[in-house]
């Protein structure tokens, strides 16, 4: 705000009648009257300027360094209008939102030094009426006289305050003083505030989209680069460092590489024709280096074609195949959902198993997880992937026993559609991270054989082409019985048992950890709840105990099943021995005689075994031979 030269004999008449006798004259400024008036209520001293809310050195030097962009750029503004500083006396302050002098420019301010007002809040708490307060209350630049200052030793010289906004909020405070009372041309003194502040404002706005740029692009899992004529590479993103880094193309961070000379077959590449004006998109390429040849996935965007359509420079964009499988199979959810933590139990069997895991998810070796359905392995494998070095990579899990032959190697290797494309199999998905096999013993031997072969020499060939893929995977698998033996018999592929089983974890039947089942249901009902959003329910200790006593031939797939229909089925927040049925959802009422899926849930959960499903269905064992013999089940 430019106001008109004021008398200073009757402003500090002005400020006088006010401290003395506490009368506002007409004269006074409204919004100065209102700062007085502020002044005194708060008891702000008006003799001496009040520096005593001052920064430690550190917390000050973090507060610089927190603000380093907007310091540096006025001290280099600063720098180019000195003279002009130095003609009128005048020193610039920049400040932050909450009035703490982050830096001060050209003269000593009030007859400071730099580091005697740096760090100093200069509120209107601490030194009353000021151009800061005033232009910070109303949100505006506001001009203020000398004998208007609150403070007695600043009324020397005249002061011109302007905040500074970033997205629509105060950010800092731009003043400049005028350590000695002299004729300075108000506007132009006001004008240059106001570019200094829209000066400031645009290039924190510019720093501000180019870190926001740079943060997306860093951020990416695409290399990002230009380039300039010739192969000189004007920036890369931190991926792209990176792979210039792994081909020994950048050798320091200062010095740009100039692509011409480390890809040996530059001039066959996109970027090349990229400067012809010939963009690319999405194309396949093969880079080759003296470090290494490999494949990605490139576009190139040619920019800034000048008056004789010659392109100045060229953007690339660029993934390699292995990065792509990862992130293709990322994106179908193949990530581990479990931890080693989550499988829970205290028991000395179960720790030694738990913590055999843990040491052998972080070596190499692939694994082989044995023990009875239901019993966990899955989790299990879900853990020692998410323990292992590789737990950044995919995890893809491939069901042996759900497919046919044919179906289950076109899944396991990938296959040719037709001359125009092809779809990995879950051995390529799993390259970089790890590959369960569930139920590897239903695996057909020649499906085995392959897979063996593929693991020794870290390729594999999708069906129906010649193209060798290199692989990295680690291969955990699982098996309901006892593999060695299934081996041994001949009913399995000898070769790949000898590569899964160098790790051989057992996990134990429930029934043989019993001491683990009270600490296992109050883990699953707690799980369900938070898993569906529901409240907690209390399990009695007398529920407790039936489940305790009983032999859970299903394992922990089965307790799961059994808590699920209870917690789902009990209307109470509370769940008794009466709300258990240890078949689940199958209850004697049901028409397990007529439906044969309803009888084989009973049969599972009696665990094959006939004398406990005749006592769950309370009928003769007779009756049930009958059924098994219907249904194409085998007794035990």
């Amino acid at each position: 705000m430019i106001r008109e030269h004021r008398s200073r004999e009757k402003l500090l008449t002005y400020y006088d009648k006010y401290i003395n006798e506490g009368v506002i004259d007409p004269n006074v400024h409204p919004w100065v009257a209102e700062s007085w008036m502020k002044s005194k209520k708060l008891n702000v001293q008006s003799d001496t300027m009040f520096t005593g809310r001052k920064l430690s050195t550190e917390d000050f030097r973090l507060l610089q360094a927190q603000h380093k962009e907007a310091v540096d750029y006025l001290e280099i503004m600063v720098d180019n209008i000195r003279e002009f500083f130095q003609k009128y006396n005048l020193c610039l302050l920049l400040l932050d939102s909450d009035c703490v002098v982050l830096k001060s420019y050209a003269l000593p301010y009030f007859q400071m030094t730099a580091g005697e007002i740096e760090g100093v809040r200069v509120g209107i708490e601490e030194v009353g009426t000021s151009s800061i307060s005033i232009a910070r209350e109303h949100e505006t630049p506001f001009w203020l006289f000398g004998p208007e200052m609150w403070v007695k030793d600043c009324q020397g010289g005249d002061a011109c305050s302007a905040p500074v906004y970033m997205n629509g909020e105060l950010s800092y405070m731009l003043t400049l003083v005028a350590v000695k009372q002299s004729e300075m041309p108000q506007d132009a003194v006001i004008a240059m505030l106001l570019t200094l502040g829209k000066s400031l404002e645009f290039y924190l706005s510019q720093m501000q989209r180019l870190q926001a740029q740079e943060t997306i692009l860093d951020a990416t899992p695409f290399a990002v680069y230009h380039v300039m004529p010739g192969g000189d590479v004007a920036y890369a993103n931190k991926l792209g460092l990176t792979r210039l880094a792994g081909i020994g193309a950048q050798k320091n961070e200062r010095e740009m590489p100039n692509l011409s000379d480390v890809v040996m077959n530059y001039r066959h590449t996109p970027i090349y024709n990229g400067f012809r004006g010939v963009p690319s998109h999405n194309k396949e390429v093969t880079w080759i280096t003296q470090a290494k040849t490999y494949e990605d996935i490139t576009t190139v965007v040619p920019l800034g074609r000048d008056i004789d359509q010659a392109v100045s420079s060229v953007v690339v964009v660029s993934m390699p195949i292995e990065d792509l499988r990862t992130l293709v199979a990322h994106a179908a959810g193949y990530t581990a959902k479990y931890s080693l933590s989550s499988m829970v139990g205290e028991g000395t069997t179960f720790a030694a198993m738990k913590d055999k895991a843990a040491r052998v998810a972080k070596n190499k070796h692939h694994v082989l997880i044995q023990g009875e359905s239901g019993t966990g392995k899955q989790r299990l494998a879900h853990g020692i992937h998410q323990a292992s070095p590789r737990a950044a990579g995919p995890l893809i899990t491939l069901r042996c026993g759900d497919a046919t032959p044919e179906l289950l190697e076109q899944e396991l290797f990938g296959i040719v559609l037709d001359s125009e494309g092809s779809h990995p199999g879950r051995l390529e998905l799993a390259s970089g991270g790890t590959l369960f096999l569930d139920e590897v013993e239903k695996m057909p031997k020649n499906i085995a054989a392959q897979l063996a072969k593929n693991l020794q020499s870290g390729t594999s060939c999708r069906i129906g082409e010649r193209v060798e893929r290199s692989i990295d995977v680690r291969i955990v698998a699982a098996c309901d019985s006892d593999l060695k033996r299934l081996t041994e018999r001949g009913l399995f592929d000898k070769t790949l048992y000898e590569i899964v089983s160098k790790s051989v974890i057992r996990v134990p039947s429930l029934r043989s950890r019993r001491e683990d089942i009270p600490t296992l249901v109050g883990h699953i009902v707690k799980e369900l709840a938070a898993q569906h959003q529901m409240q907690p329910k209390k399990i009695l200790p007398e529920t407790v105990k039936v489940l305790h006593d009983y032999d859970w031939p299903g394992n922990i797939k089965q307790l799961q099943s059994v808590l699920e229909y209870a917690f789902f089925n009990t209307k109470g927040d509370t769940i008794g021995p009466d709300d258990i049925s240890l078949m689940g959802d199958i209850k004697p009422d049901n028409k397990w005689k007529e439906d044969r899926e309803v009888f084989v849930k009973a049969w599972k959960a009696a665990g094959g075994n006939v004398s406990r499903l005749a006592n769950l269905l309370s009928v003769s064992r007779v009756t049930l031979y009958r059924y098994l013999k219907k249904y194409g089940l085998e007794k035990s």
